[in-house]
């Protein structure tokens, strides 16, 4: 017992170690202009990140809003079809080779099949890229959750008379919803935190976005720019970036948690 207690608190030392450091370097530059106001030209103090959270939201949420469904539908497909489809192998093969490409490469790949044509960086290919990244980490944990249902469950839909169609949205994807949620919520965490293909899609704005095809900041790129300049106001400003897009993701893990805490208890009440 005292062995497993020590591992475990030897596992959250480095979380906490980077917590405190955060709180310690960041948390004082974090006020209302950090929120509200954009990034100052150079020379000039002040400024803050509001133009960053605003593109990471935007990002984020297009992101989100393309290949949440995408990522859905392809799941619920290799659950529920894929058993008699030969194109459920080389699917989901794909899907699985996708999660694994590094995220550079994905910032590569549409920056040679949009930013090029378009000769322009912007939001809409950022977004694209960071959907590139969600949609298999939605549709693998989505298939295997909907394959947990019981079988039962679908055979006595069907036998009440509805389609199929409405079986799989209403019975299946219904139960197995408390942990497709949780990826969902997982994933969002996990492009909210990516900088790599952004480098080369959304490329980075010192002021808001005017348009899905304008290049857009966010706010790991936006701590990576701070953080690799040789100015004192940019690097107070990148650990309080650093400090938001930690607790931020924290917040989305922990708000996964909760929901699918209160989602089991209600399960077995």
């Amino acid at each position: 017992m005292i062995l497993l207690v020590t591992g475990c608190a030897l596992a959250v030392l480095p979380l906490l170690a980077i917590l405190m450091h955060l709180l310690r370097e960041g948390a004082s530059s974090i006020d209302l202009n950090f929120f509200t106001q954009v990034q100052k030209p150079v020379g000039e103090l002040g400024g803050g990140m509001a133009h960053a959270i605003l593109g990471t939201a935007a990002q984020v949420g297009l992101a989100a809003g393309l290949g949440v469904p995408l990522g859905l539908a392809c799941g619920i497909y290799l659950a529920e079809y894929g058993g008699r489809e030969r194109l459920a192998g080389p699917v989901r093969f794909a899907l699985e080779l996708l999660a694994s490409t590094p995220s550079i490469l994905v910032g590569v790949f549409v920056y040679g099949v949009i930013v090029v044509p378009m000769k322009k960086f912007s939001l809409f290919s950022g977004a694209l890229a960071l959907m590139v990244i969600l949609l298999p980490l939605v549709a693998r944990t989505s298939e295997e959750l909907l394959r947990l249902i019981p079988q039962h469950l679908r055979e006595a839909g069907l036998a009440l008379g509805l389609p199929r169609w409405k079986v799989i949205l209403s019975v299946v994807l219904r139960s197995a919803w408390p942990g497709v949620w949780a990826a969902i919520l997982l994933g969002i965490a996990r492009i909210a935190g990516e900088t790599a293909p952004l480098v080369l899609t959304s490329f980075g704005n010192p002021t808001f976005p005017r348009g899905l095809d304008q290049p857009s900041a966010s706010l790991p790129l936006q701590i990576y720019t701070y953080a690799i300049s040789p100015f004192d106001e940019w690097h107070r400003l990148a650990w309080a970036g650093a400090l938001v897009l930690v607790f931020t993701v924290l917040a989305l893990n922990a708000i996964t948690r909760l929901t699918g805490g209160s989602n089991e208890r209600r399960r077995a009440d």
